[in-house]
């Protein structure tokens, strides 16, 4: 099976309940980083993304929003930021 591409995603969402709220962060924690209260960037593949969104949908009710964005490979970099840190590079590894 072809390996998938791991696309940058953002993640930005109000939630109106608390409660709900807390569970739509640690669900998000699990494959982003935190990049402002409710804004996370993480790579993932198209399934991996859908998994996510299969999980938050209970989760939320009609007065509440959750965009994902998804950027291009290169944007990122041309992306500009002051304090946080950076996403971490996808990058392979040796195994000795």
């Amino acid at each position: 099976m072809a390996k998938q591409k791991r696309w940058v995603r953002v993640f930005a969402y109000d939630v109106v309940s608390n409660r709900m709220r807390s569970k739509v962060a640690d669900i998000l924690e699990e494959v982003a980083v935190r990049v402002q209260l409710s804004v996370f960037e993480g790579r993932l593949t198209d399934r991996e993304l859908d998994a996510v969104m299969a999980r938050l949908q209970p989760l939320l009710t009609r007065e509440d929003k959750l965009r994902v964005y998804t950027l291009p490979d290169g944007l990122l970099a041309a992306c500009r930021r002051i304090g946080g840190a950076p996403l971490p590079e996808q990058q392979g590894f040796w195994l000795l």
